[in-house]
């Protein structure tokens, strides 16, 4: 005769075991998270180097500080008003602030006047810093076109005294060939180009100013 005090461990142990089976295929069913396609900023071929003598002083270039909505990797999109929305199916390689740090350091080598270069990365000494936050790196539909539209507030700084040395607003607007995504990435990329063009020689006749 089985004993009476074995009753209730076993039927714990069945009902634990068919809570268990039911919890597995309920997880078996849930939506899978829908894949993204991964875009790059792209570069536009890159123009050539300045002819000018290599500059004395070093530049570190600080990654931008940026809202909750321009923070991530998602591309954001504003269909209307001010309404904020993101493409589906699509996101950057990297959150939006790190793509434009490493555009403007890519727009520095290419000028080639300024080549002692660094990052907040590494966090070497610079002479001057450049700090920045990241006001728009949006696409905004504008008589139902889309639009890249990148700002960013700079400031550079003068690192011994920690002054701002000079301070200016970029943006740059740049009508997509179409509204879909590849697309639209390729005006991102243009806008973005022109932005860190304009910042470059904004940034070097300043720095020399203050020298």
């Amino acid at each position: 005769m089985r004993s009476p005090s074995l009753l209730p461990r076993r039927a714990r142990a069945l009902a634990a075991a068919l809570g268990a089976a039911a919890l597995l295929s309920a997880c078996s069913v849930l939506p899978k998270a829908a894949p993204l396609d991964v875009y790059v900023l792209p570069v536009a071929a890159g123009a050539p180097a300045s002819a000018a003598k290599t500059l004395p002083w070093s530049l570190r270039v600080v990654r931008p500080a940026a809202g909750v909505h321009l923070a991530g990797q998602r591309i954001v999109v504003m269909p209307e008003g001010n309404r904020v929305s993101v493409y589906q199916g699509a996101g950057w390689s990297d959150p939006a602030p790190a793509l434009v740090r490493d555009r403007l350091l890519e727009a520095f080598r290419a000028d080639g006047r300024v080549g002692a270069l660094s990052s907040d990365e590494r966090q070497l000494h610079a002479d001057f810093e450049l700090d920045s936050d990241l006001r728009a790196f949006q696409s905004e539909y504008r008589d139902g076109r889309p639009e890249a539209v990148l700002r960013l507030d700079a400031r550079l700084v003068h690192t011994a005294s920690r002054r701002i040395v000079a301070s200016r607003t970029f943006e740059q607007r740049h009508a997509s060939a179409d509204p879909a995504v590849p697309a639209v990435v390729q005006a991102f990329g243009i806008a973005a180009d022109r932005l860190s063009a304009e910042l470059v020689d904004w940034t070097v006749r300043e720095a020399a100013a203050v020298r």
